[in-house]
């Protein structure tokens, strides 16, 4: 087959039902599959979690993010989901995608044991002329080994990779209506039998009129990579641009606001503030650098250590800017802490640069006062040893600095005149740019910036 980039349009009024199954029920794949289901197919859920499958089972997710409720609730009512924890129910699904997690190892390379456990598992049931799609983000040259093992395991089985570009917050929408699809698969027979039972999935997104990149394996899998490292490089680009800004006394916003009409640029992605986390940037640079050195070129992406570099240091900037607000030491100064998730609409505290904050500012002896609207259980489990309230005005008041870690728009509408009666010494962080910096002045606050 010849690899392609095409825009597709499925026949007005055709509706497509494929039996699906979704191999893992964490963020990725309970989304996958509570979207698939929305889209009119018939899916049946795997997780080796009970307690998830429980939960998933009567109609509660397992994690924030908005709209999966919603479509979960409906997707159970009308029948097309069902959660088990018996890999043997997908036995019947035409198409059957693994959406477990790579978690960072200890060299900082993926670890695929759970993508290796579960496509062994999966090809206990699988038979000939159905789909095996992976979904989790891989290391090049995994597809292939394990397209190898599928097609010894079950010939005329076909494995293809089809790389997910959720945002955390956006999960359901990006699924339902994503900006492009990818599939990597075989050339030849096995391959155009792959587009066409992928084209049936996703057809209400391609009667949008969807771009629909086909490429080999080893292209699907480094495109996931490839987008995390470039996004990275752009977020610890203007941080550094930050850094410079506050040498010289520059405005990075202002500074990103220029180069952003660039269209070779753009603006988005070009916000100063605490750096990049959760559970896809992080540990995806690190293990393309991991990648990189095993296959020999590991100079390619050497710049990705200085990337990390710069944005793990935004952290450790915060801490110091706020000992110097208080006069060089934190010990015993009540901190409220504005933010614990690593974004807005999400409660994931993996690699949070608001939570790491936090813990660094307790260890100092700081008393922390931390509030976030939906992750202080995650953060809790995390970091036990911080003091967790219940509300923005629990966590103000009597406060000697306050710190805006996530720009959640709780924190961005709050009114600096009321916030300065509550406080016990008007000083704030903006960690996010994301506050009126002229409006908390106004209200007696001394306002530190990120590069402002």
């Amino acid at each position: 087959m010849r690899f392609t980039v095409a825009w597709t349009r499925s026949r007005p009024g055709t509706v497509v039902h494929v039996r699906i199954s979704v191999i893992g029920c964490g963020y990725l794949g309970a989304v996958h599959a509570a979207s698939m289901a929305k889209l009119g197919h018939d899916v049946v859920a795997v997780d080796v979690d009970p307690g998830k499958i429980e939960r998933l089972a009567a109609g509660e997710a397992p994690f924030f993010e908005p709209g999966l409720p919603e479509i979960l609730t409906e997707a159970l009512a009308s029948g097309r989901i069902r959660f088990t924890t018996d890999m043997s129910e997908v036995a019947g699904a035409r198409v059957h995608f693994v959406a477990v997690g790579t978690p960072q190892g200890p060299t900082g390379a993926a670890d695929l044991k759970y993508v290796d456990a579960a496509v062994a598992s999966l090809t206990e049931h699988l038979s000939a002329g159905e789909f095996v799609v992976g979904k989790s983000t891989v290391p090049v040259g995994t597809a292939a080994r394990l397209a190898a093992d599928v097609s010894a395991a079950v010939p005329g089985a076909t494995l293809v990779w089809n790389p997910e570009f959720l945002r955390e917050g956006f999960a359901v929408q990006d699924t339902i209506a994503p900006d492009r699809l990818v599939y990597g698969v075989p050339a030849g027979p096995e391959g155009d039998a792959a587009v066409a039972a992928l084209d049936e999935v996703y057809a209400v997104a391609l009667a949008e009129d969807t771009p629909r990149l086909v490429v080999d394996l080893a292209t699907a899998e480094l495109v996931k990579v490839s987008a995390n490292a470039f996004l990275a490089t752009k977020i610890s680009f203007i941080n550094a641009m930050a850094e410079i800004a506050e040498v010289v006394g520059a405005d990075v916003t202002a500074l990103a606001d220029a180069i952003g009409h660039d269209a070779r640029i753009g603006r988005k992605f070009l916000n100063a503030g605490l750096g990049f986390g959760g559970g896809c940037l992080p540990k995806d640079i690190r293990a393309f650098q991991a990648r990189a050195t095993e296959l020999g070129v590991g100079e390619s992406l050497a710049f990705l250590a200085d990337i990390d570099a710069i944005n793990l240091r935004r952290r450790a900037h915060v801490v110091d800017l706020a000992a110097q607000a208080l006069g060089g030491d934190v010990t015993g100064k009540r901190v409220a802490v504005l933010g614990l998730a690593f974004k807005p609409n999400s409660d994931d505290v993996r690699d949070s640069p608001s939570l790491d904050i936090a813990a660094r500012l307790h260890e100092q002896g700081a008393v922390v006062a931390a509030y976030d609207p939906e992750a202080t259980g995650t953060a809790r489990r995390l970091h036990p040893e911080l003091h967790y309230v219940e509300s923005a005005t629990e966590a103000l008041t009597g406060a000697d600095i306050v710190l805006v870690l996530t720009e959640w728009n709780e924190f961005r509408e709050l009114d600096a005149a009321t916030v300065a009666a509550a406080v016990a010494t008007p000083v704030v962080i903006d960690g996010r740019n994301c506050l009126d910096r002229d409006a908390w002045r106004a209200a007696g606050f001394a306002y530190h910036g990120m590069g402002r």
